[in-house]
């Protein structure tokens, strides 16, 4: 669904990695491919915000490697990674304002210069916050807040953005304005985008492929319109009910 920029190789290997979080044990073994929106989905507890920690580095795994592109990352904190994150609170520091919070996403002590400031200031406009500077979260609503998240992403420039449920407290009309954003971003950045989402409708507007996520494994890697038809495992047809219509996408 998407048209992609040139790019470093960002692909995301995950290298037989094996975690162990009280009773429930996860392995995820397979390769995302770099440049693409990749869907993360499943029932709850099946694993999606899990694997998406353990990319980010706040997870490590018991065994196995990740990798993106050519280099290991397994044992890098997380600021260390080339990815960035937008999640469904936002992570706005409400006595920061909008300038500083973005800020943030360059250098977390906000020593920022002049082109610093211009990369933040650019950032805000292109989410259609211009001006927005001085305001305060507080003063945000629900769908400024998240375009606040996505302009953080932005001015980190990192090949990897990770998205955690980030429209799951938005109305039907936001969700799709904040899809279509997304959209022309990654079209912008060329990024790898892995988005975990519980919502065929997210997949429908939004994903090139999608990973279907089982009691802690990796059920099914597929292309979106195989995923939207239901053909699959019989998780998956329980997942979808009636969305595995096909005619309804």
């Amino acid at each position: 669904m998407s048209e992609t920029a040139t790019i470093p190789d960002a692909a995301i290997v995950l290298d037989t990695v094996q975690l162990r979080l009280g009773n429930q044990r996860f392995e995820f073994n397979d390769q995302i491919a770099s440049g693409k929106i990749t869907a993360i989905t499943g029932m709850s507890g099946s694993g999606k915000s899990t694997l998406l920690n353990l990319i980010a580095g706040f997870e490590t795994p018991d065994q196995g490697r990740i990798r993106i592109g050519s280099e290991d990352i397994t044992d890098l904190p997380p600021a260390k990674r080339p990815v960035s994150l937008v999640f469904q609170d936002h992570n706005l520091f409400a006595h920061l304002d909008l300038a500083a919070n973005i800020g943030l996403g360059i250098d977390p002590s906000l020593r920022l210069g002049a082109a610093d400031r211009l990369a933040v200031s650019e950032a805000l406009k292109r989410v259609g916050l211009g001006g927005y500077d001085k305001r305060k979260p507080a003063t945000l609503s629900g769908g400024e807040k998240q375009r606040a998240a996505f302009a953080r992403a932005l001015v980190r420039r990192k090949p990897v953005l990770l998205l955690d449920e980030p429209f799951a407290a938005l109305d039907p009309g936001l969700r799709a304005s904040m899809a279509d954003l997304l959209l022309d971003l990654h079209r912008e950045t060329g990024q790898s985008v892995l988005i975990v989402s519980h919502d065929p409708q997210d997949v429908r507007r939004l994903a090139d492929d999608v990973l279907f996520l089982d009691q802690g494994r990796i059920s099914m890697h597929c292309d979106a319109k195989t995923f939207l038809s239901g053909e699959g495992p019989a998780a998956l047809k329980t997942f979808l009910g009636p969305f595995h219509d096909r005619d309804r996408f």
